[in-house]
C-alpha cells in the first residue's frame, strides 16, 4: 500500500501561485511514476501532468504547458505542483496518484494506470 497526502492547495487571486505537495508512506517510492489529477464540479477528472519514477521525464496537459511544473524529490518521498500564472478554469480538486511504473520514462496519463490516489486539495482562482 501507498499512502499519498496532499497539501498546499487554497484560494489565489488570477495570474498568482501555488505550490501543492504530494507526501507518499508505506511502500517504496522508488518504481512508481507520479500524477496530478483534477476535477471542477460537475466535470470528469482531467489528467494535469506526471514525472516518470526517475525524474527523467515529464508531461503536461496543453492548458497547463509552460504554467504548471512537475518534480519529485524521492530521498523524500514527495512530489510536487508548481502552478504559476492561475486561471479562474484552474479551480478544481487536485489530486495526487500512484502508478506502478519501473520504466525509468513512462509518464502515464490514463487514471485506470494509477493504482493510489490522495484525498485532494481545494485550489480555487478568484478573477
Amino acid at each position: 500500500q501507498v499512502q499519498l497526502v496532499e497539501s498546499g492547495g487554497g484560494l489565489v487571486q488570477a495570474g498568482g501561485s501555488l505550490r501543492l505537495s504530494c507526501a507518499a508512506s508505506g511502500r517504496t517510492f522508488s518504481g512508481y511514476a507520479m500524477g496530478w489529477f483534477r476535477q471542477a464540479p460537475g466535470k470528469e477528472r482531467e489528467f494535469v501532468a506526471a514525472i516518470s519514477w526517475t525524474g527523467s521525464s515529464t508531461y503536461y496537459v496543453d492548458s497547463v504547458k509552460g504554467r504548471f511544473t512537475i518534480s519529485r524529490d524521492n530521498a523524500k518521498n514527495t512530489v510536487f505542483l508548481q502552478m504559476n500564472s492561475l486561471k479562474p478554469e484552474d479551480t478544481a480538486v487536485y489530486s495526487c496518484a500512484a502508478s506502478w511504473a519501473p520504466i525509468p520514462t513512462k509518464t502515464p496519463v490514463a487514471p485506470n494506470e494509477y493504482n493510489y490516489w490522495g484525498q485532494g486539495t481545494q485550489v480555487t482562482v478568484s478573477s
